[in-house]
């Protein structure tokens, strides 16, 4: 089993790993719906559609918004 010759000080190990940073996300828009996102992701538009490579994959279910039609106060 390979083990160093002599031990790597915290300083110089550290001196290296600097170099290793998180890069920026590439980000693209889409030609369909306009959106922002990341390339090669599902991506969900402001109504909860979600859509892959400009075709929508999963659309979002319908909301129904019940009227109140009962204006009558019963104050008791």
């Amino acid at each position: 089993m390979a083990h160093p010759k002599s031990r790597i000080s915290k300083q110089r190990k550290r001196k290296r790993r600097t170099h290793y940073k998180a890069s920026e996300p590439t980000l693209t828009v889409c030609q369909t719906t306009g959106e922002t996102h990341q390339p090669h992701r599902a991506y969900t538009d402001a109504e909860g559609n979600m859509f892959y490579n400009g075709n929508l994959l999963v659309k979002a279910p319908e909301v129904v918004e019940v009227a109140d039609d009962d204006d009558t106060d019963d104050e008791a």
